[in-house]
C-alpha cells in the first residue's frame, strides 16, 4: 500500500479515534482551582500546571513530569526510556486507567524505577497527539485515548498502545525496560524507522503533484463518499456514529448548487435522526460527541464544545433551507445548554464536559422508568411512548436514554393531539425533568479555554443570528470575540489553550486560521471594518508563521522534539489548511487580492485528488473547491441601510455567496466608487462580473437566479 493511500487510512481512523471504546469539580466562575497538596500522600510536578488533566494526575505515585526539553533530558542524562501518557480530562478510559493502573504503588513504583514519565494533555498539545496517534496507526491500524508510548529520550516511538489492563501494563514495562537494556541498537532502529513512517505521512501533501479542481472531481468524490451513507439512519455506516458537522455542511451545500435531492436528503434525514436520537440531551439540550450504536440511540456521554458549535451552524444553516422550526428549537436549546453550563463568568466557553459522574458514565443523564412515571403521572404513557420509555429498549442497569423517533407532527397525527397541545405538554415535560435532574451531582468540566474552538462557536452564533434574526447570537458572538482577544494572547501573541494563571505559550494554525473566519464573519454582519482588519492580521501572522515549502502551511512551530506538521484532514474540527484557503479565497473576493486567490487556488490543487478518493476526510476541502468551480457570487450592499438588506438576504439560504456591506464610502475594491449618500444600491456580481445595481433584496435575488443560481426556492 503506497503512503499516500495510507495516509487516507490513518486520517479516518484518527477521526473516528474514541475515548477507549473524572477528575475534582474546578471553580467554574474563576475558570479553575489549584488542587491542595496537604491532604494528599503523593504529589509530583504536575500540581504546577493548569490543564485540568494534568492537575487529576498531580495526586498520582507516579512521578509524573510534563513535557517539557528538561525532562527529555534528564532522560539521557539517566539513559531511561520514557513513558509518554496523552488524554484529556473527560475522557472515560483515561479515568479506568489512572484508577486501575497510574494510582497502583506497586505500578507506580516500576515506573519511576525504570522510566521518566510524562503526562500530555491532547487538547493543550494536539501537535503532539497528532504525532502519536500517527504512529499508533501505523503499527496497530487504530487509535484513541488515552494513548500510552514508550519512546526514547529523543522522542522517537518504539511502543504505542491505548488503554491496558494493570496486569498487561506492568508486562509491556518490564519487556521494554529489559530489551532496552539488552539490545538498545535493534530498539534505536526500529524506532528510527517509525519515526521516519510518521513523518512520511506528513510531508505527503507537500509532495503531491497539483491538479485542477474540476467540478467533475468533486461530484466523483461525493458519489463515492455516498456508498458510506446509511441512508435510513443518516450518518456514515458503522457500529458506531460520529455527526461530522463539516461534512454535512459541505453537502448541503453541493446538493443546493449541484441540485441533488439524494444528497440534500441524506442531510436532512442525518439532522432529523441526530436531533430526535438519544445523541441528543432532550432536556438540557446539546449533543453528546458520539453513538455507540448505529441508530443515534445511546451515546458517549460527554459533550465537547466543538461538536456543539459546529451543529449550531448546520441546523441554522439547515433551517434556512427547510424552514424546519424542530430545527430552531434545537438550536436554541443547544445554545441555552452552552451559556448555562459552559460559559465562564467572563463570557470564555470550556472545552468540555464529563462522560462520568462520580466514575460512572452517563449517571447524569438517564432515568428509571419509576421516576419519569412519579415525575410525571398520568403523561407518563404519552411521554414513554413519544421518548421510547418501553420494556425493551432498556439501556443498561435498568435506565432509559430518551430517544424520540419520529417527528412531533407525525406523532401529533399517530397520537391524535393536536399539535400545539402536544408542543405543550413537550415544553412541560422537559421543564419537570430538568428541575430534577438538576438535584443530581453534575458531571465535571474542562475549564480550559481552547481559541480555535470558541472561535468554531462564534462562526455557529452567527449563522444562527443570520437565520433568526435573534440578537442574543450576535452578542454572544461578538463577547466570546471580545473575551479571547482579552484573554487568549501572551505578550500580543495568540495562544491556544487559557485558564487562570496560565503558562502555555503553544498556538497551533487553527487557532489563526479559525479566529481570522470568524473576524471576517464578524465583520460581514456587523460591517464593522476593525474585525476586517483583525481578520487579515491574523492570516498575515499564519501565512508568515506557519509557511512551508509548499502552498500548505504547517501545522505547529517545530522543536528539537517535535517535527513540523503539515496537516491536511478534517478531524474532529475542520482542517486548518482548509480554512486557511478558504479565508485566502474570501478575502482575496473582497478586496480582489490576486495573490490570496493564486494561493487558495494552488493549496486546493494539491488536495483535489485526496478528496475525490475520501472525501469524507476532506469536507472542508470540498467547501473550498465549491466556490472555485461552480459560480461564486459578490453582492455588495452600499448605503445607509445596507445591514437592514444584508440581514434580510442573510436570512435566505445562499450558497457560494460572499454578502457584504458598507454604510460609508470605503476604498475596499468591493465598494470603490460605489456610495451614494441619498440612497442605498445592492450590487450582485459573479466572479468579479457585475449587474447594474438595484435598490431592493427581490431584484438582487431576481439577478442572482438570472446567472442561473438554481439554490433560491
Amino acid at each position: 500500500m503506497n503512503i499516500s493511500k495510507l495516509s487516507l487510512l490513518i486520517v479516518f481512523s484518527i477521526l473516528l479515534g474514541s475515548c477507549k471504546n473524572g477528575g475534582t469539580e474546578k471553580n467554574e466562575k474563576l475558570g479553575q482551582e489549584k488542587l491542595e497538596t496537604t491532604d494528599y500522600e503523593f504529589t509530583n510536578e504536575l500540581i504546577h500546571e493548569t490543564s485540568p488533566y494534568l492537575l487529576q494526575h498531580a495526586h498520582n505515585p507516579v512521578d509524573w513530569k510534563p513535557w517539557s526539553e528538561s525532562a527529555f533530558e534528564l532522560a539521557k542524562k539517566e539513559n531511561r526510556l520514557v513513558v509518554l501518557s496523552v488524554g484529556y480530562s473527560t475522557c472515560h478510559w483515561c479515568h479506568v486507567m489512572e484508577e486501575e493502573s497510574f494510582e497502583d504503588i506497586e505500578v507506580a513504583k516500576l515506573m519511576n524505577e525504570k522510566f521518566i514519565s510524562i503526562k500530555v494533555d491532547r487538547e493543550e498539545r494536539p501537535d503532539l497527539d497528532m504525532v502519536y496517534q500517527t504512529a499508533l496507526q501505523l503499527v496497530n491500524g487504530t487509535g484513541g485515548w488515552p494513548m500510552n508510548a514508550i519512546i526514547l529520550p529523543d522522542g522517537s516511538p518504539i511502543y504505542l498502545g491505548t488503554y491496558h489492563e494493570k496486569d498487561e501494563w506492568k508486562s509491556i514495562l518490564h519487556k521494554f525496560s529489559e530489551e532496552f537494556v539488552k539490545n538498545p541498537e535493534k530498539i534505536r532502529e526500529y524506532a528510527s524507522m517509525l519515526a521516519n513512517g510518521v513523518q512520511e505521512v506528513y510531508e505527503q501533501p507537500a509532495k503531491q503533484m497539483a491538479n485542477a479542481v474540476t467540478a467533475d472531481k468533486v461530484i466523483s468524490g461525493v458519489e463515492e463518499w455516498s456508498l458510506l451513507w446509511d441512508i435510513e439512519w443518516g450518518g456514515n455506516k458503522g457500529q458506531q456514529k460520529f455527526i461530522l458537522p463539516t461534512n454535512l455542511n459541505m453537502l448541503l451545500d453541493y446538493a443546493v448548487l449541484q441540485q441533488d435531492v439524494d444528497a440534500e436528503n441524506h442531510v436532512l434525514n442525518t439532522l432529523d435522526k441526530v436531533s430526535h436520537g438519544g445523541i441528543y440531551d432532550h432536556v438540557d439540550g446539546g449533543f453528546f460527541r458520539y453513538s455507540t450504536d448505529d441508530k443515534w440511540k445511546v451515546p458517549h456521554f460527554e459533550k465537547m464544545l466543538y461538536d456543539n458549535a459546529q451543529m449550531i451552524n448546520l441546523l441554522s444553516k439547515a433551517f434556512k433551507l427547510t424552514g424546519n422550526e424542530e430545527y430552531a428549537d434545537v438550536v436554541n436549546e443547544t445554545f441555552k445548554f452552552l451559556k448555562t453550563e459552559m460559559r465562564n463568568e467572563t463570557g470564555g466557553y470550556f472545552s468540555a464536559m464529563d462522560a462520568d459522574t462520580n466514575g460512572e458514565e452517563g449517571v447524569y443523564y438517564v432515568w428509571k422508568q419509576e421516576e419519569i412515571q412519579e415525575l410525571l403521572g398520568d403523561d407518563f404513557e404519552l411521554f414513554s411512548k413519544f421518548y421510547g420509555i418501553q420494556d425493551n429498549e432498556v439501556w443498561e442497569n435498568g435506565n432509559f436514554v430518551l430517544n424520540n423517533t419520529t417527528s412531533k407532527a407525525n406523532f401529533s397525527k399517530e397520537s391524535n393531539i393536536a399539535l400545539n397541545e402536544l408542543q405543550n405538554k413537550i415544553k412541560q415535560w422537559k421543564s419537570i425533568l430538568y428541575k430534577a435532574r438538576q438535584k443530581r451531582t453534575k458531571p465535571t468540566k474542562d475549564y480550559k479555554i481552547i481559541t480555535s474552538w470558541n472561535a468554531l462557536l462564534i462562526d455557529g452564533l452567527l449563522e444562527a443570528y443570520k437565520a433568526f434574526g435573534d440578537e442574543k447570537y450576535l452578542t454572544e458572538a461578538k463577547s466570546i470575540f471580545e473575551y479571547i482577544k482579552a484573554n487568549n494572547h501572551n505578550n500580543d501573541v495568540l495562544v491556544h489553550s487559557f485558564t487562570t494563571d496560565s503558562k502555555q505559550k503553544e498556538v497551533f494554525l487553527e487557532d489563526y486560521a479559525f479566529l481570522g473566519k470568524s473576524a471576517f464573519a464578524l465583520y460581514e454582519v456587523t460591517l464593522d471594518v476593525s474585525y476586517l482588519e483583525i481578520s487579515i492580521k491574523l492570516m498575515n501572522t499564519a501565512i508568515d508563521k506557519y509557511k512551508s515549502e509548499s502552498a500548505l502551511f504547517y501545522y505547529n512551530k517545530s522543536s528539537e522534539l517535535v517535527p513540523k506538521i503539515i496537516n491536511t484532514s478534517d478531524g474532529v474540527v475542520p482542517s486548518a489548511n482548509a480554512i486557511m484557503a478558504q479565508n485566502l479565497f474570501r478575502i482575496g473576493h473582497l478586496e480582489y487580492n490576486t495573490e490570496y486567490l493564486k494561493k487558495a487556488e494552488k493549496m486546493g490543487s494539491l488536495l483535489v485528488s485526496d478528496f475525490e478518493n475520501y472525501a469524507v476526510s476532506y469536507g472542508t476541502w470540498g467547501s473550498l473547491f465549491l466556490q472555485q468551480v461552480y459560480p461564486f457570487y459578490e453582492i455588495a450592499v452600499v448605503g445607509s441601510n445596507a445591514k437592514d438588506h444584508i440581514n434580510q438576504i442573510n436570512a435566505t439560504y445562499l450558497a457560494n455567496t460572499l454578502l457584504v456591506g458598507s454604510t460609508v464610502s470605503s476604498d475596499i475594491s468591493l465598494f470603490k466608487d460605489r456610495y451614494d449618500i441619498a440612497d442605498t444600491f445592492i450590487y450582485v456580481c459573479q466572479n468579479n462580473t457585475c449587474k447594474l445595481p438595484v435598490k431592493t433584496v427581490e431584484e438582487a435575488f431576481k439577478q442572482i437566479k438570472s446567472f442561473g443560481y438554481q439554490g433560491l426556492k
